[in-house]
């Protein structure tokens, strides 16, 4: 384990895998290092790699501060990449692709950016974000019904009823309302990408990296046209994973990652 101090003072905690250029996977709503998938995929990039992985603030290890911004979280991974050698490839998963897709805008240290599955809504394909959903999502973590909003984030992104009615019965439960009230900072990540609008080329146009945008070829239609949309407005290498969904599988990706992030 090793840790660094944010800018505002804040404790991340992160580790680092094998050798060769440096790539920080960072983690969608609710991961962490002990919980999610980067793990494995560290695991198996750290091969070709020197892997990073991160537990984002108010997850796992690291600390948090009372109050939050995006650009806190692009500070503790700048925090990071000062750490590791100044100079990284960045790999982001769910709505941890939108913060590397941030933090790409903002750090001149990042060189090549892969994203999976940024669930963007920008179209008709699904609904947006209802209106509801955020000042709920708050009441509930601020009445410490944690389990209330996990499965509000649940329903939010198209999980399954029947799924949404039985996680409470399996083990990851109690991790998962453990780290719920992270979820308000995810949603002020997504919020303003998640209203049906299509993406704007404005946005991101100071990104002049190489970029990937991935999505599986069995996910749901809006996220499909989520990566497909990003990869136009970037002007990025597009994938689509045979088979894949959102709970992508390690194997899946490493060989597409290793392609990409190889210099």
């Amino acid at each position: 384990m090793n840790k660094v101090i944010s800018k505002d003072g804040t404790k991340i905690v992160f580790d680092k895998i094998g050798k060769g250029p440096v790539v920080i996977l960072v983690d969608g709503a609710l991961c962490y290092r002990a919980f999610g998938p980067s793990a494995q995929l560290a695991k198996l990039l750290s091969e070709n790699f020197t892997v990073i992985t991160y537990d984002r603030r108010g997850r796992g290890e690291s600390g948090d501060n009372d109050v939050y911004t995006v650009e806190k979280e692009i500070e503790d991974l700048d925090a990071i990449i000062k750490e590791v050698g100044g100079s990284v490839c960045l790999f982001g998963q769910s709505s941890g692709a939108a913060l590397a897709l941030e933090a790409a805008v903002r750090l001149k240290s990042v060189k090549k950016l892969a994203m999976y599955e940024s669930p963007f809504f920008i179209d008709d394909s699904r609904s947006p974000m209802p209106e509801n959903y955020f000042p709920n999502l708050k009441k509930a973590i601020a009445e410490n019904r944690n389990g209330d909003a996990v499965k509000m984030f649940m329903k939010l992104v198209g999980t399954p009823s029947i799924f949404v009615l039985i996680m409470p019965l399996m083990p990851m439960w109690g991790t998962l309302k453990g780290v719920a009230d992270t979820l308000v900072y995810d949603t002020i990540l997504m919020k303003d990408n998640q209203q049906g609008k299509p993406l704007s080329k404005n946005t991101w146009s100071s990104i002049k990296i190489p970029v990937l945008a991935i999505n599986g070829g069995k996910s749901p239609t809006w996220m499909k046209h989520a990566m497909q949309s990003l990869s136009e407005v970037l002007g990025a290498e597009y994938k689509s994973l045979d088979g894949q969904t959102h709970m992508v599988k390690s194997e899946a990706l490493v060989s597409v990652l290793e392609n990409f992030f190889k210099e």
